[in-house]
């Protein structure tokens, strides 16, 4: 790492110009061509992906090439059927029609929609067929034309359902926190600019790239979002690390371009080991087998690639263009007068906090384990699923949709089910009968109605969320279908919207163990090779997975209990999408090994001069707690300001990250691990001979550096 740094140094003009090159290059290529993002899903093997093939097969009636939404209104003190009522919604509806895009409308007047009709609430709603291209924009436009005192219109449905894109500039507010907690801890407008900086350039080069690779690979548009989100969040913190070591370099009276290598040659080789280990973990995410997911982790994936690019290329370019000022103006001044701006004797609070864990090790970790415990107890009863509009904001399109239409056709009016069914023979035909009819009296359906000669849509009486909802589904499956289908080749599978993220979630949750187990086994061994240790790794692999479920619990209780979830404009409570739980996964993971590396390789610099456990663990905790501690802080409101992006799945993902990020940084690596590796003893960094020999030789720490050169353990015994 020192040749790239000495490099770089020599270089810094050509290594700047060529980032603003690159930026330049591939914004040109990005805005030429645009972005083919995707908000399709792959469904997992599952029973509602062969209803939708089925019904393909069958009727053509391909899902991925149409798209259903509802233009419900509401008449006041006139009746919904009044002839004048008819009237004015028979333009609407042929305004909706003659939109490109449109392919069909049925209205509650016609026979074909005699069921979208209510008398006693004056409410009457037209399904409108789209293609899966059309601008659902004009046709919202055209609905809401006609609203007025006494003709309330909305709309609603999957087509008229907004997906979440990228964000919308909550991430500035979590840099210019960040650059307050920088200048504050620097004392240097300079130093705190360049992680900000670095960070930026590097997100900004990775976001481009993934517009580009939309062409070519299946992306959703919010992987723009988990990139921003993943990517400010690592790269600020990996600059941070290799500028607050640079800085030590320049204290201790190192030259520029000596103490530029000297960084990247420790915090710089920490930093490529830490962000490989969370893109590992991001890929890792591949294991649950989804499309979606899988093309996230691919985009957060080159997002952290290219912040570590940045990390140890275009920040020693700049460190070596600013010289000294990264440096604030006393330090400066006392290095021009020969001074030492370091040699302090007075013992700081990392100094005192890392006193405290070894004066009293069981306390400290048993105070830990308690947070971490009831932080974490929410877990135990997340439920997963999609959130319906119940639980929206109240005043959104989407909480007045569902407030017209709920009154009047039922809780489970937008949560309909597709049973499609095999019926090779007369047999068959006559079980299909028999269950149309069975249906209608099973415990928790509203109505029951044919949707094509082996088709039937079973409306639920509760909203999609509910878990009445599910065990329905689940009721239909087991117990329902099997019995109609006994003794026949009636086959029926049940799909829709609805059973599509029970099944995606089910799939993806019965996946969490393996993905958990997967990670867990990553870090044991990651850690392993750095530290050549067994107990280190493994209480770092068992604090990681306390981490994560600290995430989870948080986003549990928080976007599932609903204990503030309203502050966050998400709405109520809800069931925990499913894509949120293994997005807090693995970037958690990912990110907490940053800290279990940046911790114990220093504490393991001391252990390697010294062979004192306990003096090991000290300067460790005291060298590095303040740089962690800022760099969680500033990490906390990257992630939360994108709690604040008004969009459920990115403000869980933000608020269960940014929760776990501060947890894991002072309760676990500041407390916990220091705490247990004094109880543990020298036994820490016992590595037996055959592991020794086979174990590929790591250096995170680079070169040993004269004790002269550490000042910050002044005042450590």
């Amino acid at each position: 790492m020192s040749t790239l740094a000495h490099w770089c140094f020599r270089r810094r003009f050509a290594v700047a110009g060529g980032w603003i090159v690159a930026l330049v290059a591939l914004a040109a290529v990005a805005l030429a061509g645009g972005t083919a993002f995707t908000d399709s899903a792959d469904l997992p093997d599952s029973e509602s992906a062969t209803a939708y093939a089925l019904l393909a097969e069958s009727t053509g009636q391909a899902g991925a090439d149409t798209e259903s939404g509802t233009v419900v209104w509401h008449t006041g003190g006139t009746a919904v059927d009044a002839a004048n009522v008819k009237k004015d919604v028979a333009g609407m509806l042929a305004r909706i029609e003659a939109l490109p895009g449109v392919q069909g409308v049925v209205s509650p007047y016609d026979k074909a929609g005699s069921g979208q009709l209510s008398t006693a609430t004056n409410t009457a709603y037209a399904r409108v067929t789209l293609a899966a291209d059309a601008d659902t924009a004009a046709v919202t436009a055209a609905a809401l034309a006609y609203d007025s005192a006494d003709f309330d219109v909305e709309v609603g449905g999957q087509a008229f359902t907004e997906q979440p894109g990228a964000s919308h500039g909550t991430e500035a507010v979590g840099i210019v926190a960040a650059l307050v907690i920088l200048v504050w801890m620097f004392r240097s407008g300079w130093a705190a600019a360049l992680p900000i900086l670095t960070g930026v350039v590097g997100v900004a080069a990775s976001l481009l790239l993934v517009m580009i690779a939309s062409h070519a690979v299946d992306l959703a548009a919010t992987s723009l979002t988990m990139g921003a989100l993943i990517g400010l969040g690592v790269g600020i913190d990996y600059a941070l690390f290799i500028v607050n070591r640079h800085r030590q370099g320049l204290l201790a009276g190192r030259s520029v371009r000596d103490s530029i290598a000297a960084a990247l040659d420790t915090s710089g080789r920490a930093v490529v080991f830490a962000g490989a280990t969370v893109i590992v973990a991001l890929l890792g995410m591949f294991v649950v087998q989804l499309g979606i997911l899988t093309g996230m982790a691919r985009a957060a994936a080159v997002t952290v690639l290219f912040t570590i690019l940045a990390a140890i290329t275009l920040l020693p370019a700049l460190l070596g263009m600013l010289g000294h000022r990264v440096l604030s103006r006393r330090q400066r001044a006392a290095l021009t007068a020969g001074a030492h701006p370091i040699a302090s004797h007075r013992p700081s609070l990392s100094y005192r906090w890392a006193g405290l864990i070894d004066r009293a090790p069981w306390r400290s970790a048993t105070a830990a384990l308690l947070v971490i415990a009831v932080l974490a107890a929410p877990v135990t009863m997340m439920r997963v699923g999609d959130a319906d509009a119940t639980s929206d904001p109240a005043g959104t399109p989407a909480r007045a949709y569902h407030d017209l239409m709920a009154p009047a056709f039922g809780d489970g009016f937008d949560a309909s089910l597709l049973l499609v069914a095999e019926v090779p023979d007369p047999a068959a035909a006559t079980a299909f009968t028999a269950l149309t009819k069975t249906l209608a009296t099973v415990p928790g359906v509203a109505a029951v109605a044919p949707a094509g000669k082996t088709v039937l849509t079973v409306i639920p009486r509760t909203s999609a969320q509910t878990e009445e909802t599910a065990d329905l589904v689940h009721r239909l499956r087991d117990e329902v279908i099997p019995a109609a289908q006994t003794g026949t080749d009636l086959r029926v599978y049940v799909g829709g919207t609805t059973a599509t993220s029970i099944d995606m979630s089910d799939a993806l949750m019965g996946r969490l163990p393996l993905y958990l187990g997967l990670i867990a086994l990553l870090g044991f061994l990651l850690l392993a090779v750095a530290f050549r240790s067994i107990l280190v790794p493994l209480v770092g692999a068992l604090s990681n997975l306390a981490t994560i479920m600290v995430g989870l619990g948080a986003v549990t209780a928080i976007f599932q209990f609903g204990w503030g979830s309203e502050l966050l404009g998400v709405g109520s409570g809800a069931p925990i999408m499913y894509l949120i739980p293994v997005l807090v996964v693995g970037v958690v993971f990912g990110l907490s090994m940053d800290y279990q590396v940046f911790l114990v390789s220093r504490m393991h610099e001391e252990w390697t001069h010294t062979r004192d456990n306990r003096r090991a663990i000290r300067v460790g905790l005291t060298e590095t707690s303040q740089v962690i501690a800022a760099a969680a802080t500033i990490m906390l409101c990257v992630f939360a300001s994108f709690g604040f992006s008004g969009e459920r799945i990115v403000s869980g993902i933000g608020i269960g990250l940014g929760i776990a990020v501060l947890i894991d940084a002072f309760i676990v690596r500041l407390t916990l691990i220091p705490a247990l590796m004094r109880v543990i003893g020298r036994a820490n960094w016992s590595y037996p001979r055959w592991a020794d020999r086979v174990t590929p030789r790591v250096s995170i720490e680079g070169p040993a550096e004269p004790a002269t050169e550490q000042p910050a353990t002044a005042g450590v015994r």
